[in-house]
């Protein structure tokens, strides 16, 4: 494999760095969202805003530019993983400190960092579904240096016996690569404004994700409510839709109610939309 000249490095990994960022503050601000953080409302959060998760965002800006350029052009390797660990974990503490010690995107730097090595493994561009595999790859590796405190999404993973985020990378990302990029390429096609394709693509994530955000507020009744509610936005034409927006409402309400938030549906809209960037760069999206 040619080995790009140092400068090309730099801009491909700022450039990568940057719409990792952008597709993060995209994903806070798409309204309406159902129980989560959006340009309305904190949804069923008492300790977020959306300019929490923008400044959260931009605080891991610099964390994905040095995931970048440390794994361009290299192979899934145990080094590379334990590297890749350790600046997540890096990062991890930058956002805790620009957000005060709350926890606005602990899941989206474990997919979106992962994808963004993904990317500068493959040289800076690649197609979607190679910058999964090779994301895979990467997340089967151990790292040793991991701490062994669960979260709240492996206590729930293990409690209820699910698969979680975890596992999502290591099938190489099935909601965004069956479900949530289709449909947005899908809504846009069918004439969706932008917002209304990247609801449509969030509800497709929320469609089967056993989104261990809900399970920990809210348990089964609201992992069947949100899964339940977000099948009925797209059986009813989707958000483009009169009846997909009043179905949207009714998920927003249940969700409210019920204190849930699909925080781990809206990491993988967030990364969905830097896939769909990454392999159309040009795009006006």
């Amino acid at each position: 494999m040619k080995l790009l000249p140092q400068i090309q490095v730099e801009g491909g990994a700022e450039w990568l760095a940057r719409t990792a960022t952008q597709c993060l503050i995209d994903e806070a601000r798409l309204s309406p969202k159902p129980g989560l953080v959006d340009s309305r409302g904190n949804g069923a959060h008492h300790d977020l805003s959306l300019a929490l998760m923008e400044r959260s965002a931009h605080s891991l800006t610099s964390t994905f530019q040095a995931l970048a350029q440390q794994s361009w052009q290299r192979p899934a390797d145990i080094a590379l993983r334990q590297t890749v660990g350790r600046l997540g974990r890096e990062g991890e503490q930058q956002m805790m400190a620009a957000t005060g010690g709350v926890n606005t995107h602990r899941g989206a730097i474990w997919a979106l960092g992962l994808l963004v090595s993904a990317v500068a493994m493959l040289g800076g561009s690649a197609k979607a579904n190679a910058v999964a595999n090779t994301a895979a790859q990467l997340a089967k590796l151990p790292d040793d240096a991991a701490p062994k405190v669960f979260s709240k999404g492996l206590r729930a993973t293990h409690r209820y016996r699910v698969p979680g985020a975890r596992e999502e990378a290591q099938q190489a990302f099935p909601h965004i690569m069956q479900r949530a990029l289709p449909q947005l390429r899908l809504s846009r096609l069918n004439g969706s404004s932008e917002a209304q394709a990247r609801l449509d693509a969030l509800m497709a994530i929320m469609t089967s994700l056993t989104d261990t955000c809900v399970l920990s507020r809210a348990g089964m009744e609201g992992l069947d409510a949100m899964q339940d509610g977000a099948r009925a936005v797209l059986n009813a034409g989707g958000c483009a839709t009169l009846s997909g927006q009043q179905a949207l409402a009714s998920l927003d309400r249940q969700m409210l109610a019920l204190n849930a938030s699909p925080g781990g549906a809206a990491d993988l809209l967030a990364a969905t939309l830097f896939l769909d960037r990454v392999e159309t760069p040009n795009s006006k999206h």
